[in-house]
């Protein structure tokens, strides 16, 4: 009497059997086999709910196949069990999930362990035919790591260029056009020193470090900022520069102390640099302020009788404030001055007498050591015309 205890359910024919028909069954053996090395499709779960499948005895049968694609007669709705009968076989399969519902599948042959595959997606596996406690097992799951060999890329590759993927051909493997770099390759997170690099408009985030990775220069943003400086460095016997530069026609250059700090010029005084700034005020008419912050040196022309308000000295403690004004008459004479904006002292206790007569010119100067609280004003050069 035949039996199929074999692993692909093949025909095993007894002793003294099917005499005139072994040829055919033979053949249908040999037909199997090949079945069981190829592929084959089954829609296992014809309904939302666990399913099984029996390789068929000496008959044709998806689930014999290597490779077995799973499909589905209904769109599943959770992860769903196919399991793959009888509990006895043992064998190595390709399965792919390809059911409808975007759920997982469980793939079993008894109460043993079960591998689960995600839709869309294929494992290798192999049913170890325990009976009824037969398990699937993940047949990749404990490949050791590859640790040598080679790959082999595009014939046409250069050598020591770099490998990239392909988001077009999908190639894995691809000349990517470039050499390898010498040296160690920079990592978005590592530290690392790098020598002679070109670096073009890199954007830096707060601050420059040193060597020691102490900070050297901290920066701040501005939005939609249009001026910034220049810096050049320069030939022998020319000095470096830094430049205010941007998007404005007028650009200057602050320079703020911290706290109490000060600024200070430790080489030459600033040669051919250093002068003082001249604010040109014009008419006084009846009132008019002088910023102290505008410059060093304002010229005004007296056309009415006019009261001059001193304003915004320097308010950092221990730094004193001084300007020149020279005060020009109009065409009319006799008219009268008087200063505001502070107690303002005088050589001897007296105002001094100014030039009246029309158009002369007379240079006074201010002199505060306590922040504008106390101005004293000397009138060094009179009627000067």
């Amino acid at each position: 009497m035949a039996t199929y205890v074999n692993n692909l359910r093949l025909k095993e024919i007894a002793t003294g059997d099917e005499s005139g028909t072994w040829g055919t069954s033979t053949n249908t053996n040999l037909e199997l086999i090949g079945e069981s090395l190829g592929y084959a499709t089954q829609a296992a779960f014809s309904s939302d709910a666990d399913a099984t499948t029996m390789v068929a005895d000496g008959a044709s049968d998806p689930a014999r196949a290597l490779y077995f694609k799973v499909t589905s007669g209904a769109s599943l709705t959770t992860t769903r069990t196919l399991t793959i009968g009888p509990n006895t076989n043992t064998r190595v399969m390709w399965i792919e999930n390809a059911t409808s519902g975007s759920q997982s599948i469980n793939i079993s042959q008894g109460s043993g362990a079960n591998v689960t595959i995600a839709t869309g997606k294929t494992k290798v596996v192999y049913l170890d035919g325990a009976g009824a406690g037969a398990a699937v097992i993940d047949a990749l799951a404990l490949v050791e790591d590859i640790t040598d060999g080679d790959v082999v890329g595009p014939g046409s590759s250069t050598n020591s260029n770099i490998v990239t993927f392909s988001g077009t051909t999908g190639k894995i493997i691809q000349d990517g056009g470039k050499g390898l770099p010498t040296g160690a390759i920079v990592g978005t997170t590592d530290t690392q020193t790098m020598t002679n690099k070109t670096i073009t408009s890199p954007k830096i985030g707060t601050n420059i470090l040193d060597t020691n990775g102490l900070e050297l220069m901290n920066l701040t943003a501005t939005a939609s900022a249009v001026n910034e400086i220049t810096l050049a460095n320069a030939s022998t016997g020319n000095n470096p520069t830094i430049t205010p530069s941007g998007g404005d026609s007028n650009v200057g250059l602050n320079i703020t102390p911290k706290g109490t700090g000060e600024f200070n010029v430790t080489s030459s005084f600033m040669s051919g640099v250093f002068s003082d700034r001249v604010t040109a005020l014009g008419n006084t008419g009846t009132s008019k302020t002088i910023d102290c912050d505008d410059g060093n040196v304002f010229t005004a022309t007296l056309n009415g009788n006019a009261t001059l308000t001193l304003a915004t000295p320097n308010t950092v403690t221990s730094r004193a404030t001084s300007f020149t004004l020279i005060l020009t008459n109009d065409g009319t004479p006799n008219r009268t001055l008087a200063f505001a904006g502070g107690t303002f002292k005088y050589a001897g206790g007296s105002v001094p007498s100014r030039t009246t007569t029309a158009s002369a010119t007379d240079i006074w100067f201010f002199f505060s050591p306590d922040n504008g609280t106390t101005w004293y004003v000397t009138l060094p050069a009179k009627n000067l015309s």
